[in-house]
């Protein structure tokens, strides 16, 4: 359940300064038991069934849910200068074409999604990711909650780097969409 100011007066503060302290202990774990996950496979090599795309522009490489598809991906966020690997939050994004298809909104360390949320157009996808797709597999509310913060923070770090490119229209576009990831969370 997410607290706004005032609901958060009404039950104490001990109370919700306990409830962080559960949720950044229960988001720590789940972050390093993914990172333990990412970095194995990383480091098992390119036969643990990992499919890996290259942005055709930037040629920075990554792994992308399969929701995605088959088509040519593009990533928007940082890449390693010395790997060409994707790293941090950012967003990949499908292509068909000139239209933009499915969209992956999320943390990415070492060009494995962690954690966040693929836009199909017409629903969500939010949780970890598991090695082929993100929220397969039954997630506590906590990680679904997590996965639309990331997403969101993605989402507007898209925005920025549209604005500081000049691309106006496109940065209104991601801002939006991060105000749209950001109502999920209102569901309450």
């Amino acid at each position: 359940m997410r607290f706004k100011e005032k609901n958060a007066s009404k039950i104490g503060s001990g109370m919700a300064g306990s409830r962080k302290a559960l949720r950044a202990t229960v988001a720590v774990a789940s972050t390093l038991a993914s990172l333990l996950v990412s970095t194995s496979a990383l480091a098992a090599g390119p036969d643990t069934g990992l499919k890996w795309s290259e942005d055709p522009t930037t040629h920075c490489k990554f792994v992308a849910p399969e929701s995605l598809g088959d088509g040519p991906k593009y990533w928007t966020g940082s890449c390693s200068t010395i790997t060409s690997i994707a790293t941090g939050v950012g967003m990949i994004l499908a292509r068909n074409g000139n239209q933009a298809g499915p969209a992956f909104y999320g943390e990415v360390r070492a060009g494995i999604p962690i954690i966040g949320v693929v836009d199909e157009g017409n629903g969500y996808r939010a949780g970890l990711f598991d090695g082929k797709e993100v929220g397969l597999k039954d997630s506590e509310r906590v990680d679904i909650d997590d996965s639309f913060e990331v997403a969101v923070v993605a989402a507007k770090r898209v925005s920025e780097d549209y604005k500081r490119q000049g691309n106006t229209a496109s940065a209104k576009h991601y801002l939006a969409v991060a105000k749209t990831l950001d109502k999920q969370l209102d569901r309450d």
